[in-house]
């Protein structure tokens, strides 16, 4: 900075203290460009708070943004492409319930069911990551340059009038000490800093309709969001109230502890028993508990194993003709053949008899012919 330089900003200072604390009265700018003035304030707190408010409704979470932003930078030093997105909570929670559903598997209507509202929020996520990008492009960045370019100019152009009309009132209270010809250049330039900043204000706060249409995008964009999470999430409910549906209409089944014919390796005797273990004829028996998914488990010290074909029932089957085997959920039956694709032929204690093939589980196949 010039001597002159560092003169006029003393200069300055002295008028501002004066000002401040003798009560210097300095020149009173006109009341519309006041209030003008304070619009304009009220304009850049406004759009600094807007865009962080939008910013955080986006991305509600401030490590992710911190970690997002840093990677994002990382990414440009390179020379890379953009870094990952934001990891949006339907995106995790619908992950989490895909991941588990796919453990459950497809025999499992809850599994089914977990996979299917995963891959819909899934969707919902994709849904909200468009809407990032669409606020971003068409409100956050025009705002952004808006507060950036055009308020920062005008916030310069106001503190350059203050500063000249700082100088000319220092310069009119040493009247007589300071030249006229410097006097009227003081304020000259204090008179055309006043109209240029007077000029921009007046643009900045005439232009309602760009940033009305910037309020209308972002209303926009938050409606096609809604539109499509709405339209994902009716076609969920649909489909859940149809597996509801269908499972509500499925055939009760109740566990039932039935005794299963194994052989010990002590005998090859063939028997049905409930009791832990007994001695009969020289023949050691041995208690098999049944427990779903294990039919074959055996928790005895002797190792037992199923010893010819079988199966389980899994529903209760009624005979309507005769030769049919009558049963009920959870009975253990001895297979003696197959009629054909639809019917074994089997016996349950001292009963022989036909039954259809859908109502068996089959523990221990039938010898291939």
């Amino acid at each position: 900075m010039s001597v002159s330089g560092m003169k006029k900003q003393l200069h300055k200072a002295s008028q501002l203290l004066n000002e401040r604390l003798m009560g210097a009265e300095g020149t009173k700018l006109d009341e519309d460009f006041l209030k003008m003035e304070k619009s304009v304030t009220v304009i850049h707190i406004l759009l600094a708070e807007l865009l962080s408010k939008t910013t955080e409704f986006l991305q509600p979470n401030p490590a992710y943004r911190a970690k997002l932003s840093m990677l994002n930078t990382v990414s440009r030093i390179r020379g890379q492409g953009r870094a990952t997105g934001y990891p949006q909570t339907e995106g995790m929670l619908g992950d989490c319930m895909l991941l588990y559903g796919q453990e459950l598997g497809a025999a499992s209507e809850f599994g089914g069911a977990l996979s299917g509202v995963g891959e819909a929020l899934q969707q919902v996520a994709q849904a909200r990551d468009s809407l990032d990008v669409n606020v971003k492009r068409t409100f956050i960045d025009p705002m952004q340059d808006l507060h950036n370019s055009e308020l920062k100019d005008i916030r310069y152009q106001l503190k350059k009038v203050n500063g000249r009309r700082l100088d000319f009132d220092y310069k009119r209270r040493r009247r007589g000490k300071v030249p006229t010809e410097e006097l009227r250049q003081a304020w000259d330039k204090f008179v055309t800093s006043k109209e240029l900043a007077e000029r921009s204000m007046f643009t900045l706060l005439q232009n309602d309709v760009d940033q009305l249409g910037r309020l209308a995008t972002l209303v926009t964009a938050l409606l096609d969001f809604h539109r499509s999470a709405h339209r994902i999430l009716q076609g969920l409910h649909g489909n859940l109230q149809a597996r509801l549906t269908a499972a509500s209409n499925k055939p009760e089944r109740r566990f039932r502890s039935r005794k299963i014919r194994v052989r010990s390796d002590h005998s090859s005797s063939i028997g049905f028993y409930h009791q832990p273990s007994s001695v009969s004829s020289g023949e050691q028996f041995t208690v098999l508990p049944s427990r779903p998914g294990s039919p074959i488990s055996c928790y005895a010290d002797s190792k037992l194993v199923l010893d010819q074909p079988c199966c389980r029932a899994m529903y209760s089957f009624l005979p309507n003709h005769e030769g049919e085997l009558g049963f009920n959920e959870g009975d253990v039956i001895v297979l003696t053949g197959r009629v054909d694709a639809n019917w074994y032929e089997g016996t349950l204690g001292d009963r022989t008899g036909l039954f259809p093939v859908s109502y068996v589980d089959v523990l221990v196949p039938l010898p291939l012919p």
